[in-house]
C-alpha cells in the first residue's frame, strides 16, 4: 500500500480545521455595509513596502465612512486567507471608539492603546500589527471592520482571532472590507 494516499488522508482534519475560521467570519458579515479605505492603497491594489514585515513593520492609515450611528465600539481584522497552512492572523484591534472613525498609520504594538482600544495575538506570535510576509507569490491581506453594539471584555495582549470573533457574535451592526495585495 502507498503511503502518500495514507498520509492526505490523515491531513484532511488538519486542513479542513485551518479554513473554519473563514466560516466563521463569515457569520460575522452582517448588518450594516461599511465603507473601509487606506491612504495607502486602493482596494485590490498592491500595499506598499513599508507596511510589510520587510519594510517598517507599520500599520497603514485606515478610515470607515457609513458607520451605524449607535455603534459603541469598533473591532478590526486583518488576515492573509492565501497563506499555505490557512488563513493567518496578522491584526487584531477592538475596543475602538464608536465615534471614531479613523485609525492612523503606524499604530504602537502594545497590548492597550492611548485610546482604550486593545490588541491581541497576530499568528507570528506577537501582539498588535505584523505587516505582510508571504513565504512566495501574491498573497491578499484583509482589513476587516466591524461595528459593534458593546465594548468587548476581552483580555489586552492574550486574545487569539478565535476569541475574538466569538465574542463579537450577536453584537455586529455593520461591517466592511479593504483588501490589498503584497509580494515579495
Amino acid at each position: 500500500m502507498s503511503r502518500t494516499p495514507l498520509l492526505g488522508f490523515l491531513a484532511l482534519p488538519f486542513l479542513a480545521g485551518c479554513n473554519r475560521n473563514d466560516a466563521d467570519s463569515a457569520a460575522l458579515d452582517v448588518g450594516a455595509a461599511i465603507k473601509l479605505t487606506s491612504s495607502a492603497f486602493a482596494d485590490g491594489q498592491p500595499i506598499p513596502k513599508q507596511f510589510a514585515r520587510s519594510g517598517d513593520n507599520q500599520s497603514p492609515p485606515l478610515a470607515w465612512t457609513d458607520a451605524p450611528k449607535d455603534a459603541k465600539s469598533f473591532a478590526l481584522i486583518c488576515d492573509d486567507p492565501d497563506a499555505p497552512m490557512g488563513t493567518f492572523t496578522h491584526w487584531l484591534i477592538w475596543n475602538l471608539p464608536g465615534d471614531a472613525h479613523d485609525l492612523p498609520a503606524a499604530q504602537p504594538t502594545t497590548p492597550t492603546q492611548p485610546n482604550g482600544a486593545r490588541q491581541g495575538q497576530n499568528g507570528f506570535p506577537g501582539v498588535g500589527y505584523a505587516g505582510p510576509d508571504p513565504p512566495s507569490g501574491t498573497h491578499h491581506y484583509r482589513f476587516k471592520i466591524y461595528a459593534l453594539d458593546i465594548m468587548l471584555d476581552l483580555p489586552a495582549g492574550s486574545t487569539t482571532k478565535q476569541d475574538l470573533e466569538k465574542a463579537m457574535k450577536g453584537h455586529v451592526l455593520g461591517h466592511g472590507l479593504l483588501t490589498g495585495a503584497y509580494q515579495k
